[in-house]
This record gives structure tokens, sequence and C-alpha cells, in this order.
């Protein structure tokens, strides 16, 4: 899938590899740890102020059980590697990608001279330059994407995207920028970072997470995109065979919020949207966005923006 310039970039054997063909039967862990913490500290992989970098993933061994103080997102070019993630395990095959929190605990088995990986080394503050170009309407899906990322609870994201195309075009975009220094690089790496969550966040039914509860609100979030102007929370239970309490509650736990404030959020993010972008007037968004009574809509967006909708239109 990865052109074949990026892959001769990738594909020489490294310093660090070759000792390990000569008999080391270890990582060199100062390359990237201090001490006998088994973190792996960003410092040690990017320069001073940089926010985003590349390397191949180091084959030939297993790479020992370890955490991040960064974020990290493995993009398997060619071949497979196999990922322990705490006591799960994924494949990542060809054109998949991987999305590590900060503090997961990752070991990866030994990989093959033609299992091509690449590690981006991300420091959580990039993925707010990245925010941008996620568009005026945070939806909830996104957040907690990201949150998922940036907060430190050890989660993951597996995107089984091989056959997606803007994502592999992206990927490939991202990667010839880091690989060979393009002029001008910060600006494109956070627009095409931008790009890449709009792109995964509409993917989400290619999305494995951590566990089935992490699962089961990215399904019902996606839901909410879908169906925020008339769908409801046992329509959802009932479409993605979970108990309807049990949804309610992982919800709360996962988001702090209600799946009425979820909805809610929603709809105001896409009103706002509508009102910026749009000659429509304001009983017309709040139909559209699912608000019957115009009174409490207007009432529901002065709480959440400060202002009433044709202020809100006015000043942007």
């Amino acid at each position: 899938m990865i052109g074949r310039a990026i892959l001769e970039k990738l594909t020489p054997i490294t310093a660090e590899e070759q000792r390990i063909l000569q008999g080391e039967s270890f990582i060199d862990r100062s390359l990237y740890m201090n001490g006998d913490r088994d973190i792996i500290e960003g410092k040690k992989l990017l320069g001073p102020g940089q926010p985003i970098a590349v390397r191949p993933h180091t084959r030939f061994i297993d790479f020992p059980m370890h955490t991040h103080d960064y974020v990290e997102m493995v993009y398997m070019c060619c071949g497979t590697t196999t990922h322990m993630l705490g006591d799960r395990e994924v494949q990542l095959r060809e054109g998949e990608l991987l999305l590590l929190g900060q503090n997961t605990h990752q070991k990866i088995l030994k990989a093959g001279k033609d299992d091509i990986a690449v590690n981006f080394i991300i420091r959580p503050e990039f993925f707010e330059q990245t925010l941008p170009y996620l568009g005026t309407e945070q939806t909830p899906l996104r957040r907690f994407l990201i949150d998922s990322l940036c907060g430190g609870l050890g989660r993951y994201l597996y995107f089984q995207v091989a056959d997606v195309l803007p994502v592999q075009n992206l990927m490939e975009n991202l990667l010839y920028h880091l690989l060979c220094e393009a002029p001008c690089r910060q600006g494109i790496d956070s627009m095409t970072m931008g790009l890449l969550f709009l792109q995964l966040s509409d993917r989400s039914d290619r999305l494995q997470t951590a566990t089935q509860e992490e699962t089961a609100v990215v399904r019902l979030l996606r839901y909410v995109e879908e169906n925020y102007r008339a769908g409801s929370l046992s329509e959802a239970a009932m479409l993605m065979h979970y108990d309807l309490s049990w949804l309610s509650r992982q919800i709360k736990r996962s988001t702090g919020k209600t799946y009425t404030e979820l909805v809610q959020e929603k709809r105001l993010t896409r009103a706002a949207w509508m009102l910026e972008n749009t000659r429509s007037r304001v009983d017309q968004i709040a139909e559209a966005v699912g608000y019957e009574n115009i009174s409490y809509f207007h009432r529901v967006f002065y709480a959440r923006f400060g202002m009433t909708p044709k202020q809100y239109r006015s000043c942007k």
C-alpha cells in the first residue's frame, strides 16, 4: 500500500537490528528508557520542541513489556506484527492502525525482515494543534477518541482500515513529510493528522478498543452521530443487543454524561455549525436538529453558548 520510495527508507537494517542479528539478545534500553523504568520516554525519540516523529519498528527480537509517556501510533506498511496489550493480543496487518494512549502496557513479538511497521511518537499536546482541522462541530465521538489517547488511562484504538483509501492516502502523505523532512512540515503534519482523525471517527465501525465497555460506548456514540434527531437509548440498546441499564451506566462512566446530554450536545453543536455555514432560518435549523419547540431550543442554545442563535450567527 505504501509507495516504493517510502518503503526503501524503512526496509534497510538499522544499526540496532544489526547488533541483534549478530547475537545481541536484548534491546538497548538506553535508546528508549532511563534506568530500570520500563517507560519509553518521548524526549529520547523527539528533538527539542519536536511534537511528532516517526521511526521504523525494531525487528528480529521481542520488544519487552513497556509503557510510553507519549501517544504512539503504529502503522503496518507491510507484513504483520503481534502486540500484547495487557492480557489481549492484537495482530496488526498491512494497512492497519494501532493507537496507544499514554500508560498502555505493550509487548511486541519478534518481527521478520519483511514485517515493516512504523511507530509515530506524538506528544499529547500535538493533538491540540490538530483540533482546528476537525471543524467547528466537535462531536462527542471525536472527543472521546482523542480523550482515550491523551487521558493517560491505558487505552488503545485498533482500526482495521486497510481497504479505506482516504486513510491510506493520508498515512502515506504523513510518512512522506516526516521521513523526507519536507519544508513547512509542521503545519502540514497537523492538518494531515486532523484529516486522519476525521476519517477515523467516521470509520468507528472498523474500531476495536481495549474493553467490551469501551466498544459499546463507541458504538453508542456513533449511533448518536447518525440518529441524534429522533433516536433513543432504548432503540440503541435493542439494535446493539445490550441491556438498557448496563449501557446507560457505561455511557455515564466513560463520558461523564447521560445519553440525553450527549444527544443535546450533538444537536447544539450541529445547530451552531448550521448557523455558521448555512443561511437557513433559526426555526428551520431547530427543526433540522430535532427540536420541535423553538422556545426550548433558544433556552438550551443560550445555556450552551451564552448567546442567542441570531447573536451566534452575527459574530461568526
